[in-house]
């Protein structure tokens, strides 16, 4: 066979060559891979000449070298070229060979023991090699690699990571055990994992304590943050302090100790921090043991009744003072009108005056405590400020008053009336019945209103007889059958939030007018009748006050009372007002937070019958139907109050809980828009605005204030 003008051998005679290598390579000693590597102690060299060979037959050959079965996937076709102008040991052979695999997108993967010659797109679908930590092998197999982190976060390293990972492989993070799945080939896996190694480091040093001698440390923490954080507005020019963002800088203010617990990126960062503090840690003007004067501004108790605890705490340094709190009078003129309350008339409560006495004054307008004192005792006083100045938590409550109440009556009577005799006869006989009740007339009262020309037969079906006496028409006898039922089905949720420790009420309903009292004069002369009224309020009342206990449990003192208007009067009162129906709940719970907690109930189930007839004669079978009446009604009422409190800790939630219910009422004047019309072309109700989401703190001046939250959008 002679050879190709390209200089490479004639396609038998490559086979033969093929046969002839086989047979050398089968005569070397075994050398099992494990692991997709090759034995080290093979050293046999080997000398390897495929030129634009079949695939499946140079796996074929490279499966007898290494001792291990090499399956082709039915997808991989073409031809491959591996050579070596010099003999090279089995392992570079194979590496060759997976390396040209690759040349042509394909990929050499484990899986069940056998090694598969598979398109690269589908390797990461079935390497069955799954390995943690260091990568255990090299070359260009495609392997999964596991990557647990210590310190950084693995969705910030799959933006890093992610470009250097080739097109067709994966990599994910796995939040909950803090690690990086990555599948792609060996010698990649290598050059990730150091870069993995040197990426996942301690993004800060240690937290260090910084004692002082002469600032106070929650005066001066503040002052540090500002200074490490470079925000804008800071007074500039503090020698050691970095001005600049160089690093996440945290400084925590330990009262007790009158210390600064700082961490910063790195020792150096530190180590400049604590400079700018020793310069900083110098006696005031107004310091030492002479006294001095300090203002210290409250961020979230109020200064009034904050000073008058802090006086009280502090034996020798109290002093008279108002009560705090205490509701301000209300105006004469407020107080002589009836019906209204003083602490309804009274102003809402302003900027009241600063409290004096002792060593601790409040100044209400700026929410501030003037301190006077020496240093020693007023760092005794700024440590309990700073305990007792903190953020509280709120509950948000849930009330839910549900009421079932249905019912059944029934009512069957017959009445008649007769007229026994002949006209012009001097005595005659009146013979019947005659039963009346509420909202039943009788069957004179017919006739009656009848004559009147007004007639009123009352509920259900009636069946009467007519009769003409003396030119009158006259009902002579009416059968009456009604049967009703109602349900009633009423569920209101009253819900209100407030503060820990602080009382909340809420009302929901009507003011209604009750007479107290009235003069008339009965003499001669100029009269001058007048009445005394008082208003109360009728409807859903709700007064809580929470106390947020240990483990997010919730003690709460509660007053529910539900009221309403009956639309009838009690007998003899008609010129003294309506009457009301009260139910109400005082008692004291304890709750888990976002439990539900049923306070109290009446379940009623009331059956009455009424029963009227003409004695002996209403007794009679059948007959006896003519001379009676009778009614039935069953009333059952199921009434329940449930609570349910949420304790609400940051502005995150309380933000969360609001937006919830703003979005769910706006839900609901959206779905309540009425139809379209043509005629009428009013066809929108208001509805509330969305809400526009908060604008992002910016670094620099913004060319125009943001929107309020709630405005509408153009």
């Amino acid at each position: 066979m002679k050879p190709t003008p390209s200089g490479l051998p004639t396609r038998p005679r490559a086979q033969r060559l093929l046969a002839v290598l086989l047979a050398g390579v089968l005569a070397l000693p075994a050398a099992p891979l494990q692991a997709q590597t090759i034995n080290p102690r093979s050293r046999a060299p080997v000398t390897v000449n495929f030129v634009n060979a079949d695939i499946e037959a140079v796996s074929r050959a490279f499966a007898a070298m290494i001792e291990r079965n090499i399956v082709v996937d039915p997808r991989v076709k073409g031809s491959i070229t591996v050579y070596s102008e010099q003999p090279q040991s089995i392992r570079d052979a194979y590496s060759s060979y997976v390396s040209a695999l690759r040349g042509l997108g394909f990929a050499v993967v484990e899986s069940g023991g056998l090694l598969k010659v598979v398109p690269e797109a589908d390797a990461k679908l079935q390497a069955g090699t799954v390995s943690v930590g260091e990568v255990p092998v090299r070359g260009d197999t495609v392997i999964t690699q596991i990557f647990p982190l210590r310190y950084e976060n693995p969705n910030n390293l799959v933006a890093v990571l992610r470009p250097l990972i080739s097109a067709n492989n994966t990599i994910n993070a796995a939040p909950g055990s803090n690690s990086l799945v990555i599948t792609d080939y060996a010698d990649n896996l290598r050059r990730l994992g150091q870069i993995v190694a040197a990426l996942d480091q301690p993004s800060g040093t240690d937290f260090e304590i910084v004692p002082l001698q002469h600032a106070v440390a929650a005066d001066l923490a503040p002052l540090v943050q500002r200074l490490a954080d470079g925000s804008p507005g800071v007074v500039p020019g503090v020698p050691g302090v970095p001005g600049g963002g160089g690093g996440a800088v945290t400084v925590v203010a330990d009262s007790r100790a009158n210390a600064l617990i700082i961490r910063a990126a790195n020792p150096a960062r530190l180590a400049s921090l604590r400079a700018g503090i020793a310069r900083l840690d110098r006696p005031g003007a107004a310091g030492g043991e002479t006294g001095g004067l300090y203002v210290v501004h409250l961020k979230n108790a109020d200064a009034t009744r904050l000073a008058t605890v802090i006086r009280a705490a502090f034996p020798g340094g109290g002093g008279g003072s108002p009560s705090p709190g205490a509701p301000a009078p209300a105006s004469p003129a407020a107080a002589g009108q009836p019906g209204v309350s003083a602490a309804a008339a009274a102003p809402l409560s302003g900027a009241g005056q600063p409290t004096t006495g002792g060593f601790v004054q409040a100044d209400p307008a700026t929410n501030s405590l003037i301190i006077t004192a020496a240093e020693p005792l007023y760092r005794q006083v700024r440590a309990l400020i700073e305990q007792l100045d903190t953020r509280r938590a709120q509950v948000y409550i849930e009330s839910m008053i549900v009421e079932v109440a249905p019912s059944d009556s029934a009512d069957f009577g017959f009445q008649w009336q007769g007229l026994l005799g002949k006209s012009g006869d001097r005595f005659g006989l009146v013979a019947g019945t005659n039963f009346g009740a509420s909202g039943r007339p009788s069957i004179i009262d017919i006739n009656t209103s009848a004559a009147q020309g007004q007639v009123n037969l009352g509920q259900g079906l009636n069946l009467g007889l007519l009769s003409v006496i003396n030119g009158v028409t006259s009902l002579a006898a009416v059968a009456r059958m009604l049967q009703s039922q109602s349900d009633t089905n009423i569920i209101s949720t009253p819900n209100l939030i407030t503060l820990d420790n602080e009382e909340a009420k809420i009302v929901v309903g009507e003011n209604v007018p009750f007479i107290t009292g009235q003069f008339t004069s009965t003499g001669t002369g100029t009269t001058n009748p007048f009445q005394t009224i008082e208003r109360k309020d009728v409807g859903i009342t709700l007064r809580i006050k929470p106390q947020i206990g240990e483990g997010g449990a919730v003690r709460m003192q509660i007053f529910q009372e539900q009221s309403s208007v009956k639309e009838t009067t009690a007998a003899g009162t008609s010129n003294a007002g309506p009457s009301t129906t009260k139910r109400s709940i005082e008692n004291t719970v304890v709750v888990d937070d976002g439990a539900i907690l049923v306070l109290g109930g009446l379940i009623e189930d009331r059956f009455v019958t009424t029963r009227s007839k003409v004695p002996l004669l209403g007794d009679i079978p059948v007959i006896g139907a003519l001379f009676r009446s009778e009614s039935r009604e069953r009333r059952r009422t199921n009434l329940m109050v449930f609570l349910r409190p949420v304790v609400v800790r940051d502005a995150d939630s309380a933000g969360r809980l609001s937006v919830d219910r703003y979005d769910q009422i706006r839900a609901q004047q959206q779905r309540a828009q009425p139809a379209p019309s043509v005629v009428m072309p009013i066809n929108e109700s208001p509805v509330l605005p969305p809400l526009s989401p908060a604008p992002a703190p910016a670094t620099a001046p913004a060319p125009a204030p943001a929107a309020p939250r709630g405005a509408a959008s153009p």
